[in-house]
């Protein structure tokens, strides 16, 4: 081969080497994903509070440490913190944010108009002005809610009536958060359509064997336990209260149940995590939030455990156990 002929094999490699290169450099690019939690972070790092969506988008590709740094801002329980949090995700260069629960949405919104924001949770986002409409959200948030038209609250009442139908009295556990009064709103009227009495108790500074003494003293037959973050969080303690105090109680969640908790009835955890997750993916391949709608569930889970109620002395009505998605035995 002459000089001139191996230029040009050199320059032919080069020419076909470029696209690879360059295809390359775009697969190794490095997305930041920040999550921001009005809550302190589970115990276990592999608790679905905390690894629920890194997990969903580890199914569409993304690793963390390869082409994904997920940046998680934990408020402990301290609402103020959530507008420095907010900014300090935007001072990480987040290419979106994922915000769980009310008051973080707030914070995010007012932090940013311009990073794609996707907000989850238990909340009505056109009535609390955070966006126009669910089908067209507009600006820079789209999300994916818990509940459609409401929260379940009432349902869930309904459902523990159903379990224990001699009970006349009820009661139901609420944060100290704002946010929780559409719940306590629903499953007041809930109580007095069942004609039912309904106590509510609300748990501060985290002192949950405090609020688990009133509602026993209050002699109530069943426990409504809210649909929040914090419950979540603390789910083992509140499941342990409400067998000391032999409570028959409904929780939001599947992952309550299989912890020892009597009934849970809602959507499905990590199905929510994937639908947030695909939400992400799409923002960061270049879907704009405004062109997303407001995902709401379809499918809910009534989810009942039969080892619980055994040890509360409980039995289950046959027609409820019939309506029950899964029996855990």
């Amino acid at each position: 081969m002459d000089r001139r002929q191996c230029i040009g094999a050199m320059l032919g490699g080069l020419v076909a080497v470029g696209p690879r290169l360059a295809a390359s450099q775009t697969a190794q690019r490095i997305y930041r994903v920040g999550i921001l939690r009005p809550t302190a972070p589970p115990r276990s790092p592999t608790d679905a509070m905390a690894d629920g969506i890194p997990r969903a988008l580890r199914e569409l590709g993304y690793i963390e440490g390869r082409n994904l740094i997920v940046e998680q801002r934990w408020a402990g329980g301290d609402f103020d913190r959530l507008p420095r949090l907010a900014r300090e995700l935007l001072e990480a260069k987040a290419d979106v944010i994922v915000t769980v629960g009310t008051q973080a949405i707030r914070a995010a919104k007012e932090a940013t108009s311009t990073v794609p924001i996707v907000m989850w949770g238990n909340f009505d986002p056109v009535a609390l002005g955070l966006v126009p409409s669910l089908a067209r959200p507009g600006g820079n948030i789209t999300g994916v809610l818990i509940a459609p038209d409401g929260t379940l609250a009432g349902k869930r009442l309904e459902l523990l009536k159903a379990a224990v139908p001699q009970a006349t009295r009820f009661a139901l556990l609420a944060p100290a958060d704002p946010a929780i009064q559409l719940q306590v709103q629903e499953t007041l009227k809930a109580a007095g359509s069942l004609g039912v009495e309904l106590l509510v108790t609300e748990v501060r500074d985290g002192d949950y064997p405090r609020a688990f003494a009133a509602i026993a003293a209050q002699r109530s037959g069943g426990l409504v336990v809210g649909a929040h973050t914090f419950f979540m969080r603390d789910r083992l303690q509140i499941i342990g209260l409400a067998a000391k105090h032999r409570l028959p109680a409904i929780y939001e969640w599947r992952e309550q149940v299989d912890d020892g908790g009597l009934m849970t009835y809602g959507a499905n955890l990590y199905g929510l995590y994937r639908r947030l997750a695909s939400y992400v993916d799409r923002i960061l391949k270049g879907t704009s939030p405004a062109d997303l709608p407001v995902e709401q569930p379809t499918k809910f889970e009534l989810v009942i455990n039969l080892k619980t109620a055994r040890a509360l002395g409980l039995a289950i009505p046959q027609v409820l156990l019939l309506r029950a998605d899964d029996v855990i035995q």
